[in-house]
């Protein structure tokens, strides 16, 4: 079975729309048209009833929707096995914000030093959505915070990323948390330790500039929790105040524990 005719009935179906699907693509919408009915062709059922406002599944094409999930990751799953069956050409790297800012650049120095015909891809995210992309087969290896705790997953190497309460050093400190993004590790666990030990009620407000976030705290608009390197970076570390506090948000590289990159054994080793 085609999986590139399995990826526009998977387009299709995720939009509901053949024509938004079309422009997902980067088809005419008489090529995905084309395709979703050589697919039903090749399948002998209609996959989508035609409506006013778009397409929605046929119960056959319910049916076989997990299917063509299925094999187009198996498909993806094979060419990846392929790619790098002699040697790692490529490697997709999954990086939160916070450890791209602080620690990244050593490792690609090394990595570019050691394999400089190796291409690298990154991609910058929180660490939930670097799990899903791993999971998915979409990047390679992720440096996340925390342990994950997923059977599918391996853990190749832990860097210390121990976070610091930071906050103003004299001025009268300001209800509000400042985070890089509100679905990052680090808001969850700065919100769990306001609540547990302030009385008073603070508001989360994201900022997606670590230079920014430094400046409010030193301000005395609020609070933040920050890796002391990044801190560092941008000449704050005298500027503000700054408390240890336990947390668990060492900074975890890990992969896929059916596709272990060709280098894994150089990753577990690799150091700061």
């Amino acid at each position: 079975m085609d999986s590139n005719l399995l990826n526009v009935f998977i387009s299709v179906a995720k939009a509901n729309s053949i024509s938004q699907a079309a422009k997902d693509l980067g088809f005419t919408q008489s090529n995905v048209t084309l395709r979703i009915k050589q697919l039903e062709k090749n399948i002998g059922y209609s996959l989508f009833h035609r409506t006013n406002r778009g397409v929605v599944l046929s119960s056959e094409g319910e049916k076989f929707y997990p299917y063509a999930i299925e094999i187009t990751k198996k498909v993806e799953e094979a060419k990846i096995h392929m790619r790098n069956i002699d040697y790692q050409d490529v490697l997709k790297i999954g990086s939160t914000q916070t450890f791209t800012t602080s620690n990244l650049m050593p490792i690609v120095e090394k990595l570019n030093e050691d394999f400089n015909e190796m291409k690298l891809e990154f991609t910058v995210d929180s660490s939930f959505n670097l799990l899903d992309k791993l999971l998915e087969y979409k990047i390679d290896v992720a440096f996340i915070n925390g342990n994950p705790h997923n059977k599918d997953l391996e853990i190749l190497n832990i860097f210390d990323e121990k976070m610091v309460l930071v906050e103003p050093k004299k001025k009268q400190i300001g209800n509000t948390v400042f985070v890089f993004k509100k679905t990052c590790a680090n808001c969850i666990l700065l919100e769990n330790y306001i609540k547990e030990n302030r009385e008073e009620s603070y508001k989360t407000v994201a900022l997606e500039n670590y230079e920014l976030i430094l400046g409010c705290v030193k301000a005395g608009y609020g609070v933040s929790l920050l890796s002391p390197k990044i801190i560092e970076k941008f000449g704050y570390t005298d500027s503000v105040k700054l408390t240890n506090i336990e947390n668990y948000l060492d900074t975890h590289l890990v992969c896929r524990r059916d596709y272990l990159p060709l280098i894994h054994k150089y990753l577990r080793d690799i150091s700061l």
